[in-house]
């Protein structure tokens, strides 16, 4: 039978495992403004997020974590450390950015 203290240290383990995992926040670059985007991800400042902002503007949604990387200033060190933090679907919010379609003449 455990005794009451390996009771108490598994018991001890679980919450902080649980309060870890419930504290990542997580940012949909898809939709998220830039201010939102500099708050949430390490490693990224204002000017960073406003480029990640007017990159999606101009080429359209993200699929992946990993394209941010196409944006100047963005390295996959960035990526890898942010990972769990971003979103690229599923988050509330305004609907994502699609690319424009040609209008027909």
């Amino acid at each position: 039978m455990p005794s009451l203290r390996t009771i108490l240290a598994i018991l001890a383990l679980a919450w902080t495992g649980f309060a870890t995992a419930e504290s990542v926040e997580q940012v949909n670059i898809n939709t998220a403004d830039a201010e939102t985007i500099a708050r949430v991800l390490n490693g990224v400042g204002l000017k960073k997020a406003e480029a990640i902002v007017r990159y999606r503007e101009t080429h359209g949604r993200f699929d992946s974590p990993s394209d941010l990387t196409r944006v100047k200033g963005i390295g996959p060190a960035i990526v890898e450390k942010n990972e769990a933090k971003i979103a690229v679907s599923g988050t509330p919010g305004k609907e994502p950015i699609e690319k424009p379609v040609p209008a027909s003449e």
